[in-house]
């Protein structure tokens, strides 16, 4: 008994130790990480691990919008590949929208209509969307306005040349690092750590502004950053008035914080159920307008949707990415899309008149003209689906 006791108190100490060390070397992130990762049999985030952090609401609307439902409702079933694919990728939602009518609606591992489900890197094109309504309220004069005028760390040296247009493009020329694999990173502690915004400013910018694309998070801090400081408002607060509740999205929604009372992982971390994301797709479908009314302005969005069309570090054409979100062409059909690390999409393709939203846990690596080959495969389900 003694031994048992002695060998507890070792671990004990060396546990503590750890811990002591990893807050000294400014790693406290680690404490956090670990025992919501490894000691949980996992190896990294999950789709619904909101309740591990501090939240702030995003209000729905007094007056939702219910989705109509389409007289072919699930009247066509996924086939037994399409039911195979999104068991092996742990699809927990997948819903297609037609005509602004849903149409087919899938839940699996006890999901379901109101399960939140953290949407990650989709949280991205969420910013982007609240610049564009930023800008059309006046906070904020246009795309070409400085990042100084709003955040004093960027009047002087290299800093002061960076445009919220180049945030919004991700080719600002910081390097903020995107590797999801480094526990000592930028995104583990962006994600585990407690102050996002002195981790995120005093990154200095290393290349010149506007001419390489890097896809990296930090830029879109700092563009929830731009929003607060220019709207005096929290970010879920005026997403919520500007975005959320005009597209009639009938649940609350969470975005995680840095600490309590703290700033919105805006990088990520938005949790939602599958039917008010469709409502960000139907947005994007109709060009910023719903049910008759104009959320978004045509302009803004139009610039939104056009290719960012300057290199990536290797010298490759970005004819794929706009102000913080995805696009292809598909069949000869412009898709535009969000996208989250774990295969999050929110897709919508004007000329099908299509909405798909998918949630889950896992996505293909491979990638065919840097889209993900999972999502080509959604694609084909709604098309033969609406079909």
């Amino acid at each position: 008994m003694k031994k048992v006791i002695r060998i507890l108190l070792i671990v004990a100490v060396v546990i503590a130790s750890a811990c002591l060390l990893a807050i000294f070397t400014g790693n406290g992130h680690l404490i956090k990480a670990v025992s919501n990762t490894y000691l949980k049999g996992r190896g990294g985030p999950s789709i619904d691990e909101y309740a591990i952090f501090e939240n702030r609401t995003v209000k729905a609307s007094s007056q939702p919008i219910s989705w109509p439902t389409s007289i072919e409702y699930n009247s066509i079933k996924l086939s037994s590949e399409e039911l195979a694919l999104h068991d092996e990728l742990k699809s927990v939602a997948f819903l297609v929208f037609h005509k602004d009518s849903i149409i087919h609606e899938t839940y699996w591992d006890q999901f379901n209509a109101e399960s939140k489900t953290n949407t990650f890197s989709v949280a991205k094109s969420l910013i982007g969307l609240a610049i564009g309504a930023a800008i059309d309220d006046g906070y904020i004069k246009d795309i070409n306005q400085k990042v100084s005028d709003f955040l004093p760390e960027f009047k002087a040296g290299k800093k002061a040349e960076v445009a919220i247009k180049q945030l919004l493009q991700m080719n600002s020329g910081i390097d903020f690092g995107e590797s999801y694999g480094d526990p000592f990173g930028f995104m583990a502690k962006a994600y585990y750590g407690e102050d996002l915004y002195d981790l995120t400013i005093k990154k200095d910018v290393t290349q010149t502004p506007g001419t390489i694309w890097k896809y990296q998070g930090g830029n879109t801090l700092l563009l929830s950053f731009i929003i607060q400081k220019a709207t005096g408002k929290s970010v879920s607060e005026y997403f919520s008035e500007r975005v959320w509740q005009p597209i009639g999205a009938e649940n609350d929604a969470l975005w995680n914080l840095d600490a309590e009372n703290g700033r919105e992982k805006a990088y990520c971390c938005f949790y939602s159920n599958a039917r008010d994301f469709g409502k960000i797709g139907k947005l994007l479908l109709h060009n910023g307008v719903v049910d008759g009314k104009r959320v978004l302005s045509e302009t803004y969005l139009n610039q939104a949707t056009s290719a960012v069309n300057t290199s990536d570090d290797k010298g490759n054409i970005v004819d794929y990415y706009g102000f913080q979100i995805w696009m292809t062409s598909y069949n000869n059909q412009k898709v535009i899309y969000a996208r989250g690390i774990q295969g999050q999409y929110i897709v919508a393709i004007p000329d099908a008149d299509l909405v798909i939203v998918r949630l889950g846990r896992k996505r293909f690596e491979e990638k065919v003209n840097n889209v993900p080959v999972d999502l080509l495969k959604y694609i084909d389900m709604a098309k033969r689906i609406t079909q």
